[in-house]
């Protein structure tokens, strides 16, 4: 049984755009921080390698002081690691690969044609391929393992599982099958997959192991496999600093909302929905919660209650303006169109009972 560190997707040095410069900038050196975090848990669980899936880097340009922190980090781990890299950090004759001077005990892949390295002392064959440009065909296909009696055959290639048309490696589980590997340490998805399996290759992908928006929620993290012929058992150990979460409160409720415990450290997007006559308190609801967590997005999912648009037979101004944005809502073609229709009717309201308009949202 060979114990081993799967990780993948790091994306190092993203641009964090949405969270201005400041908190970006905190974020970014967050990122650096798990390198080292990676060598410490690596240490902690007693993992004999290291299989690093592509996507370390998030683009072609990074900080020195990331470069940096990798190469020491990659030393600290004290045992072999593997890299494959993937769309976004793939291998260059020029690139970044290819310019760095890694530790003794880094291998990188440089080609999309599979090759071994073999540990006789642990009594393991690593076998890789690495994307060469932002796509790649479909590798895996290509690669029948020939099996050696004492020897657990690994696989390290970033790529993308069940998605025939991808240009990201698209991966069929019958290749899967048909490797003869005993593990396939797989990345790209940004969510943990759980332990998978194609005849006798077990394979899994961890995700990425810091969230960097809204539609890489919740816990994120790595792998911790135990693999040995024919088997394999794998534990999810989280690792993200901070976490994005969703959060859906009806506006009925927001008087008594209150934000889950640790709030502080993570960022969150709040829709408020139900039917409302106005549109809710959005500035008052930032202005409670904002300092309590990291970052915060305010939605206004709300719907107009069906009696407003009733008012719209009123011999008024109101009912003037009622009935010409009802007609426009029931001619609407979509749920996007209805949505800045209803949008309208909240904002002309308060204007006409002069209230302060809903808060521009980011």
């Amino acid at each position: 049984m060979i114990r081993l560190l799967h990780a993948a997707d790091l994306h190092l040095d993203s641009p964090f755009d949405a969270l201005g410069e400041e908190k970006a900038a905190l974020r970014r050196r967050e990122q650096r921080g798990l390198l080292r975090s990676l060598a410490a848990i690596r240490a902690e669980q007693g993992a004999q390698l290291v299989l690093l899936s592509g996507d370390l880097f998030d683009s072609d340009s990074s900080w020195p002081e990331t470069e940096e922190l990798l190469r020491l980090a990659l030393s600290e781990m004290d045992v072999p690691v593997f890299i494959a890299p993937g769309n976004h950090d793939y291998y260059g004759a020029a690139g970044r690969w290819s310019r760095l001077s890694l530790p003794e005990n880094v291998h990188v892949f440089t080609s999309p044609d599979f090759d071994a390295v073999v540990l006789e002392e642990l009594g393991v064959r690593v076998w890789g391929a690495a994307f060469t440009d932002n796509y790649s065909r479909a590798l895996l296909g290509e690669l029948r393992i020939p099996r050696q009696d004492g020897f657990t055959e690994l696989v390290c290639v970033h790529g993308e599982v069940g998605a025939a048309a991808s240009r990201y490696n698209p991966i069929d589980e019958r290749d899967l099958a048909a490797s003869g590997a005993d593990y396939v340490a797989l990345g790209h998805a940004h969510s943990f997959s759980g332990l998978r399996r194609a005849g006798n290759t077990c394979y899994a992908w961890p995700g990425c192991p810091e969230g960097r928006g809204f539609d890489e929620c919740g816990e994120k993290g790595v792998i911790i496999a135990d693999v040995a012929p024919g088997k394999a058992g794998v534990r999810f150990v989280p690792t993200a600093a901070r976490r994005y979460e969703r959060i859906s409160v009806p506006a009925s409720e927001l008087e008594g909302f209150r934000l889950p415990e640790g709030a502080e450290r993570n960022v969150y997007e709040i829709t408020v929905t139900g039917e409302t006559e106005t549109e809710p308190d959005l500035a008052a609801l930032r202005r409670a919660l904002e300092p309590r967590v990291f970052a915060l997005r305010l939605r206004d999912a709300t719907r107009l209650r069906r009696d407003v648009w009733e008012r719209a037979g009123e011999d008024s101004l109101r009912g003037v303006f009622l009935r010409m944005l009802r007609e426009k809502y029931d001619s609407a073609r979509t749920d996007a169109e209805r949505e800045r229709i209803t949008a309208a009717a909240r904002w002309g309201l308060a204007a006409l009972d002069g209230r302060e308009e809903a808060e521009p949202l980011w």
